[in-house]
C-alpha cells in the first residue's frame, strides 16, 4: 500500500460537535496524525447525544464513550483531555500546537483569545502554524461573539424557510444539515494552505464562518432575489421550471420513488414507459411544460396511482432503463444493504471498547495513488493521555503525575 496523502502532518483539533471534528477526521483518513483535545470538565457536547444501541431490555445503552454520532465524527483520532482552565493547561497546549501541523478550534473569538491562543499569540512560538476557526459567524461583525449550533444555521442562513410545504411552517431538517456542509470547505482551505507553506514555508490563518457556507447552498435563490426581486416560497417536492417533480408512493408500506423530468425528451420517456402516450398528443392538458405546471395536482394523483401498483426498486429499474431520472427513496436500513455503496466501501467496521461494532462513513471519493483507510474508532474520553503527554510531549513521570493530580488533564 502507498503513502497516504497526509502521512506526516499532525492535526491539533481543539474543535467539537461537527464542523471542526469531521474536518480533522477527513485528514484523519487520509493519513494525518490527530491530536483531539477534550475536557473532562465539559465535553463535547455530541458525547451526550445518540444515537445509542438499544439494550435486550429495550432501554438504551446510554455512557459518554457510546454515542453514535461522535463515534461516526472522530475516528482515526488520538484522545487526550486537558483543563485549559488552568495555566499548567494552557502551557500544554502550546507545547501541542508547537508540534502540529494545522491548529482547528470552533468556539467563538473570545475563547482562544481568553487562553492567549489566538493566531497572534501562537505564531510568536509557532510561525509556520495553519490555524483554522471555524465558528458559526466567524470572528468579525455584530454577531461574531454568539454562541451558535448545527441545528440553528439552516434557519439563519435560508435554508430551513424553505424546506416544508407551502400550507405549513418551515420544516425543521432534523439534523444539523449544516455541519456536513461545511468540511468540504474547510478541507479544501487547509489543503490550499499547506500548498501556500509547502511552497514558501509560511503558515497562515483561515477565518471561516459556517453561516456563509450554509448561504452557498442558496445559489439559485438568491439570484432569483437578486436579479427578479422574487422570494421563493415553500413549494414541498416541486419545482417552479419542470414537472413531474415529486416523490411517489410505491407498493409496501412506506415505499417511495423520486421521479423528475426536466425536458421533453424524458417526458416523452416517462409517458412510453406508463403507456400514456396520449399524454403527449395535441389537445392533452399534459403536454407541454406549462400545461403541466397549472395541472400539476391531478398529474400527480395520476402518476401516483400507477406508481403505487410496483414495488420502488422494479420502477427505478425500469424507468432508467427508458430514460427517465428516477431512485428509489432509501430507508437507512436500505442504505447498509444498497450494492452500489457496498461496492464502493461505503461503511468501514469498526470495534469500539465500550460501543462494540459500528460502522463509520467513508469519503465519496477515492484517489488512485494515495489510499484512505478508516483504522480506529473515536477515542475513549482521555483514552490517550499517557502517549501524547508522555511519548509526545516526554513529560517524566514526576511531572505526568503531578499535573494528574492538580486536575490538569481533566
Amino acid at each position: 500500500m502507498g503513502k497516504k496523502a497526509l502521512e506526516g502532518i499532525r492535526v491539533i483539533d481543539f474543535s467539537w460537535i461537527g464542523v471542526g471534528p469531521i474536518t480533522a477526521m477527513y485528514m484523519g483518513h487520509h493519513g494525518a496524525e490527530i491530536i483531539h483535545i477534550e475536557s473532562n470538565t465539559r465535553h463535547d457536547a455530541l458525547r451526550h447525544n445518540g444515537p445509542y444501541k438499544m439494550k435486550p431490555d429495550g432501554t438504551f445503552d446510554v455512557g459518554i464513550n457510546k454515542s453514535g454520532m461522535f463515534e461516526d465524527n472522530n475516528s482515526n483520532k488520538i484522545g487526550c483531555t486537558l483543563n485549559m482552565g488552568t495555566p499548567q493547561g494552557r502551557d500544554i497546549a502550546k507545547r501541542l500546537i508547537a508540534q502540529g501541523d494545522v491548529l482547528i478550534e470552533s468556539f467563538t473569538p473570545k475563547a482562544m483569545r481568553n487562553w492567549g491562543l489566538a493566531y497572534a499569540d501562537i505564531i510568536q512560538f509557532k510561525p509556520d502554524i495553519i490555524m483554522i476557526s471555524v465558528p458559526i459567524y466567524g470572528q468579525t461583525g455584530p454577531m461574531s461573539m454568539q454562541m451558535g449550533h448545527g441545528v440553528t444555521t439552516p434557519a439563519l442562513s435560508g435554508v430551513q424557510y424553505l424546506t416544508g410545504w407551502p400550507d405549513r411552517q418551515p420544516a425543521e431538517i432534523g439534523i444539523p444539515y449544516t455541519d456536513w456542509i461545511a468540511p468540504h470547505f474547510t478541507a479544501s482551505f487547509i489543503m490550499a494552505a499547506l500548498d501556500y507553506r509547502m511552497r514558501t514555508g509560511k503558515g497562515q490563518y483561515i477565518d471561516l464562518a459556517q453561516l456563509q457556507c450554509a448561504v452557498h447552498s442558496l445559489q439559485e435563490v438568491l439570484l432569483d432575489v437578486s436579479v427578479n426581486g422574487h422570494c421563493p416560497e415553500r413549494m414541498g417536492n416541486r419545482n417552479p421550471y419542470t414537472a413531474p417533480h415529486g416523490v411517489y408512493r410505491c407498493r409496501g408500506e412506506e415505499r417511495w420513488i423520486a421521479i423528475t423530468v426536466f425536458n421533453h425528451p424524458q417526458w416523452l420517456a416517462l409517458c412510453k414507459v406508463m403507456d400514456k402516450m396520449e399524454w403527449t398528443q395535441q389537445g392533452s392538458k399534459f403536454r407541454t411544460l406549462l400545461g403541466r405546471l397549472d395541472n400539476e395536482d391531478e398529474l400527480d394523483t395520476e402518476i401516483n396511482a400507477w406508481t403505487c401498483l410496483y414495488p420502488p426498486e422494479q420502477l427505478m429499474a425500469t424507468l432508467q432503463a427508458g430514460g427517465v431520472p428516477a431512485g428509489v427513496v432509501e430507508t437507512t436500513q436500505d442504505l447498509y444493504e444498497d450494492p452500489q455503496l457496498k461496492h464502493r466501501h461505503q461503511w468501514w467496521w469498526l470495534e469500539h471498547a465500550e460501543l462494540g461494532l459500528a460502522s463509520h462513513n467513508s469519503f465519496a471519493f477515492r484517489m488512485s495513488k494515495t489510499p484512505l483507510e478508516v483504522t480506529t474508532p473515536a477515542p475513549l474520553l482521555g483514552e490517550h493521555n499517557e502517549f501524547v503527554y508522555r511519548e509526545l510531549l516526554a513529560m517524566n513521570e514526576e511531572e505526568f503525575v503531578e499535573d494528574l493530580v492538580q486536575g490538569v488533564f481533566e
